[in-house]
């Protein structure tokens, strides 16, 4: 019999509009999201440890750190429509996987052990297809010991760039990951997780960093030039409230897809409210010749410097700021006249609980075990009363909801717990439809959306076919329980 693995990546050669794998035919269709005549290209990809000077120049170096390539924050850089067709190699000592954030991958490309792929072990190779239809700034990251490999630095860039956009004419472009270390004065890694952190907000680092470094950057920009910020929170934990020491900045995108431009100063609080894996898009105007301009997180009780932008004399006058627009974003949008509801309650958990319906005996995943090494060792959290499988209940839990290709369904998300939570939907790009605290914002698109405690927030999206995770990306969130799936067939 041919393998499934081998069919896929037949599958993926081709560029095939939908692969059904003859093994595995109760499972759904997994669909392509760009022509098979689309321009290829190749990546090798691997996963491994190295040395990194974490705490900064002349402190001691940090063994362990975790990178693709064997460079921190790797950035890979593509046109739309582009399909990237990935050959990993996991040169970790520990089970891994790779999940496209954001991007809409076919299904069994999306890197989730057991739903999509079985987790790669040390030594091993996967081959992943990664079509590229919409522009923006997405990321690439395990879903195997998230917070233990994420935590150590494994995390990269995807950029996704369309043509269109250089007509914009902004003078730079400045990426600014935001993540944090959990390291001791020796830099020696500290335990990436506790019980404490996993049941509250989460453990946090104790080096605060951007762009992997203690010291913020300084970056020389054009005087009255137009800046496009680009902003990832790669962290497992942290919450930032995005802002600036200037009114000419707007927010262009969010998640990578753009939005029309809406000016931080008219945002509650002045700030953009960003969790684990969410990115934005600035435009910020530069101040004149010598001046500066300042990126801060303000959630801390003194704000937390990011980056520095410096005013350098290029000739340029100044004139009215007006936000640019990116080009309209082209995913696939909800019919808003017929959606199917649903109400979702993210929730503590009494213990590990599955309380939606059971798959058939005869279904693939019906007996389907999570890795233990993926997971964490106790149960914190939940959706609807249903908690992903921890500590020694390691079964898949059955789907939170079977939904239908192709239909458009609003969830209603409601955080009834004390801490907030940014939940993520795999393989959708969803609109952000309301929140009942946040008011004056227009509907926006994203991949992931903060709920605040004792916050409802409503989302909207059209199905694709496939077995897709939701969960929180607070990542011990996650691996005590906050995450369930949706069988789309």
């Amino acid at each position: 019999m041919i393998s499934r693995r081998t069919l896929l990546l037949a599958g993926a050669a081709a560029g095939a509009s939908a692969f059904a794998p003859t093994a595995l035919s109760r499972e759904p269709v997994s669909r392509d999201t760009l022509p098979p005549d689309a321009p290829v290209r190749r990546l090798t990809l691997s996963a491994g440890e190295m040395e990194a000077a974490l705490l900064g120049p002349g402190k001691p170096q940090t063994h362990g750190f975790c990178a693709y390539n064997g460079t921190p924050f790797l950035t890979v850089r593509a046109p739309r429509g582009t399909r990237l067709l990935v050959d990993f190699e996991n040169r970790l000592p520990d089970l891994t996987t790779v999940h496209w954030h954001g991007i809409r991958v076919p299904n069994f490309s999306d890197g989730v052990s057991p739903l999509t792929q079985a987790a790669i072990p040390p030594g091993g190779r996967f081959a992943y297809n990664v079509p590229l239809p919409d522009p923006g700034l997405y990321f690439f990251h395990p879903h195997c010991d998230e917070t233990g490999q994420v935590g150590r630095g494994l995390a990269g860039l995807l950029i996704v760039d369309d043509p269109a956009e250089a007509r914009l004419g902004f003078d730079l472009e400045h990426i600014i990951v935001v993540k944090d270390w959990r390291l001791d004065a020796a830099g020696r890694w500290l335990p990436m997780t506790s019980d404490e952190g996993a049941s509250t907000a989460g453990t946090f680092g104790t080096v605060r960093a951007t762009n992997g470094q203690p010291v913020p950057p300084r970056v020389e920009a054009p005087a009255h030039g137009d800046v496009r910020l680009r902003v990832l929170v790669a962290d497992s934990t942290r919450v930032i409230d995005l802002g600036c020491d200037t009114d000419d900045a707007a927010l262009i995108a969010v998640d990578g897809q753009a939005c029309t431009p809406m000016a931080l100063s008219a945002l509650p609080d002045e700030i953009w409210r960003m969790g684990p894996a969410m990115r934005a898009d600035l435009h910020v105007r530069m101040p004149g010749p010598g001046q500066e301009l300042k990126i801060y997180d303000y959630r801390t009780s003194e704000p937390y410097l990011l980056t520095t932008l410096v005013a350098v004399d290029r000739g340029r006058r100044s004139t009215a700021f007006k936000p640019k627009a990116l080009p309209p974003a082209k995913v696939p949008l909800p019919d808003m006249k017929r959606p199917t509801r649903f109400d979702f309650l993210v929730q503590t958990a009494a213990g590990a609980t599955a309380i939606a319906p059971p798959l058939p005996a005869d279904d693939p995943l019906a007996q389907a075990l999570i890795e233990s090494a993926c997971v964490g060792s106790k149960t914190f959290w939940a959706v609807n009363r249903n908690s992903w499988g921890a500590g020694a209940d390691l079964r898949l839990p059955p789907p939170l909801q079977r939904l239908e290709d192709g239909r458009s369904y609003v969830l209603s998300i409601s955080n009834v717990t004390k801490h907030p939570h940014p939940m993520h939907l795999h393989g959708h790009v969803f609109r952000v439809l309301s929140s009942s605290r946040k008011t004056g914002i227009p509907p926006y698109l994203a991949d992931t959306v903060m709920t605040e405690p004792n916050e409802t927030v409503e989302i909207a999206f059209r199905a694709t076919s496939g077995n897709w995770v939701f969960h929180c990306h607070i990542l011990e969130h996650m691996d005590t329980g906050l995450m369930g799936w949706f069988r789309v067939t």
